[in-house]
């Protein structure tokens, strides 16, 4: 796969990755997601050197070690990256890229924390709330 462009909704925020990309969606299910999506956020990882911008992009720190970014002119979501590391992959919403419009779930997180609207069936790995919390940053009383 080459390069891959998106663009939000006014196509005023233009995202394009550069080389391969792999072609797998994530789900999150715990409360800050589900506040900041209205349900469920969907996401893919692109390396930092891959990833070009260009347009009205506002960040808002959502915690002390993480931003989600949105178009300032529509609002559309656009990722939400680590920031206490300056390599730090971008966690992209698929649904900006033609591309990824066809890609399949292959992990799910905060699982057990899933609204009752937004369950996801399948045959993909998923990680409860106790078991992703164990192992990577989390925002302490985001109780789902």
């Amino acid at each position: 796969m080459g390069s891959m462009i998106g663009e939000c909704l006014c196509g005023a925020v233009r995202i394009t990755l550069a080389g391969a990309h792999e072609p797998e969606i994530g789900a999150c299910h715990c409360r800050m997601c589900q506040q900041w999506t209205g349900g469920l956020f969907l996401c893919f990882e692109a390396a930092p050197e891959a990833v070009t911008v260009t347009g009205p992009v506002t960040r808002h720190m959502s915690s002390s070690f993480a931003e989600r970014a949105f178009c300032a002119t529509c609002g559309s979501h656009l990722w939400m990256r680590d920031t206490d590391r300056a390599d730090a992959s971008y966690d992209l919403m698929p649904g900006l890229f033609d591309a990824a419009l066809g890609w399949p779930l292959g992990s799910e997180i905060y699982s057990d924390c899933a609204m009752p609207a937004a369950r996801l069936a399948g045959d993909h790995a998923t990680r409860t709330r106790a078991e992703y919390e164990a192992a990577h940053n989390h925002v302490e009383g985001d109780d789902a």
